[in-house]
């Protein structure tokens, strides 16, 4: 009897065991963990990161290029060249001189380029032409010429345009071209209205034997 029952529950044990290894192969086999050859542990779920918020940047409209703007080639207007009559203002002065001079028939005469006194600029060019203009075939002095002025200039390192400037200067190139009386001008005050101061003088002293002056008109 106590064999029967050692058999029966060897059995049952067996039939247990058998049905066990049945259930479990039904299961799904756990995964290997891959570094230390166990059981993989289920993983935790990771909290989810907020996403950064990136803001927008507004689009600006594009521009259209605009016009190419060029500088101004035109030329710019040269300032009006003043006019001015001297003719009406060293004729009369003239007129007064000559009598005045008390200088002989034929003495020899240097008429001086008028200096320019003014606040501005002026053609002294022109009041220069109309002074020898008016003392052309006066009866009484002889001219200098303009082209043995320029000669004398010459020698002294001047410019034949250039005026000589001072008085002392127009008395020292008299006597180099052998004159004995020199006329010496200025044109004075505003350029828009200047005057006209004129002197004669002895070469030899350098003494002021006559002034004048006068008013120019501009044209």
């Amino acid at each position: 009897m106590i064999k029967t029952l050692g058999r029966y529950a060897l059995l049952t044990t067996f039939a247990m065991l058998l049905s066990g290894c049945i259930i479990r192969g039904e299961q799904q086999p756990a995964p290997v963990d891959q570094a230390g050859g166990g059981e993989q542990q289920p993983t935790q779920p990771q909290p989810q990161q907020p996403v950064p918020t990136v803001p927008s940047v507004p689009t600006l409209p594009q521009q259209q290029p605009g016009p190419i703007e060029h500088q101004d080639q035109t030329a710019q207007p040269t300032p009006r060249e003043r006019h001015y009559d001297w003719n009406g203002a060293v004729q009369p002065m003239v007129g007064k001189m000559l009598p005045a001079s008390g200088a002989i028939a034929g003495s020899v005469l240097l008429v001086d380029s008028v200096n320019n006194r003014t606040n501005g600029a002026i053609n002294t060019g022109e009041a220069t032409e109309a002074v020898r203009n008016a003392l052309a075939n006066n009866g009484k002095f002889t001219l200098i010429t303009a082209q043995q002025l320029a000669v004398a200039k010459q020698q002294l390192g001047l410019s034949p345009q250039d005026s000589l400037g001072t008085r002392s200067k127009a008395i020292g190139i008299a006597r180099n071209v052998g004159a004995q009386y020199v006329l010496y001008s200025n044109a004075t005050g505003n350029a828009n209205a200047p005057g006209l101061q004129m002197q004669l003088m002895l070469v030899q002293t350098g003494e002021i034997i006559w002034s004048g002056k006068g008013a120019v008109q501009q044209q």
